[in-house]
């Protein structure tokens, strides 16, 4: 609501006013979100034995949980195989600045990552005023199920396409007699490149729900576009992990099934918004 010196206002001066207003609401919002991956990013810098030797070098390691679990389920089903691909490199610095610079960078990422949810509330924040009363109703949760479904997509990111990728990687030679001595900038760069693809990827049901919302979308298309929406997928799997069958079998199956689920919310959120206006109409 405008104030009174507002309303007495010439009409490009109050839109004047409202612009500003939003921009310095847009600050305060920017800076909140700022602070949050500062703290963050502070805290795993100081974490750095457990950010570095756990988290980010656990998937060079033969003792990796995923490793284990493949080498468990070989074993299960009889085959020795996936045990034997023994992750074998060795990961260098060639800088003299490289491993601060890494740590500063890494550190950065990481305070992005344990942030998001709260990065998105504060977009969501400042989006929500614009919005429609029912708008509002239909979008309440959204920033649970955006935080769910991102750290979906980072523990599967972590936990299956990134070792995957990383287990084949080192492990392929053109010859023998060439040793695999991994850059500690390259390394890093896989794992997170992997492991945030998987992240947003993984955000694909929530894009088809605000998609479907504002009538960009529907059920019928996405069921009449399912082949090419495979061949995408598949694409996209073949980018984000290496040239290996089972891997890419592996990180698909989630994707198709993320696609299906989509068509069941686009397709609710219709028979919602048809009943809402039945609603309206009848009264």
């Amino acid at each position: 609501m405008q104030s009174k010196s507002q309303q007495q206002l010439p009409l490009g001066e109050q839109h004047e006013m409202s612009f500003i207003d939003h921009l310095e609401a847009l600050r305060w919002h920017v800076i909140r979100a700022a602070i949050s991956v500062v703290v963050f990013a502070t805290g795993a810098f100081f974490a750095k034995e457990f950010l570095f030797h756990d988290l980010i070098l656990g998937p060079s390691r033969n003792d990796f949980w995923t490793y284990r679990a493949f080498c468990q389920l070989g074993k299960w089903m009889g085959s020795a195989e996936p045990c034997s691909n023994s992750v074998n490199f060795v990961i260098q610095n060639r800088e003299m600045s490289g491993q601060l610079a890494m740590h500063i960078s890494t550190s950065f990422i990481v305070g992005i990552v344990l942030a998001f949810p709260y990065l998105f509330w504060e977009l969501w924040r400042f989006v929500k005023p614009g919005l429609y009363p029912h708008e509002r109703k239909n979008s309440q949760g959204a920033v649970f199920f955006v935080s769910i479904l991102f750290i979906l997509g980072l523990l599967f990111g972590y936990y299956v396409a990134a070792p995957l990728s990383i287990n084949f990687l080192a492990s392929y030679t053109v010859d023998p007699t060439i040793e695999n001595q991994i850059d500690m900038q390259s390394y890093i760069s896989t794992l997170t490149t992997m492991t945030l693809s998987c992240a947003f990827v993984f955000e694909l049901p929530m894009v088809v729900f605000f998609l479907a919302k504002a009538g960009l979308i529907t059920p019928e298309i996405m069921q009449v576009y399912r082949k090419h929406a495979i061949v995408v997928i598949l694409i996209i799997s073949a980018i984000i992990t290496p040239p290996d069958i089972s891997s890419q079998i592996i990180v698909t199956i989630p994707i198709l099934l993320l696609y299906e689920l989509s068509i069941n919310i686009a397709r609710a959120v219709r028979r919602n918004d048809t009943a809402r206006l039945n609603s309206e109409i009848t009264k």
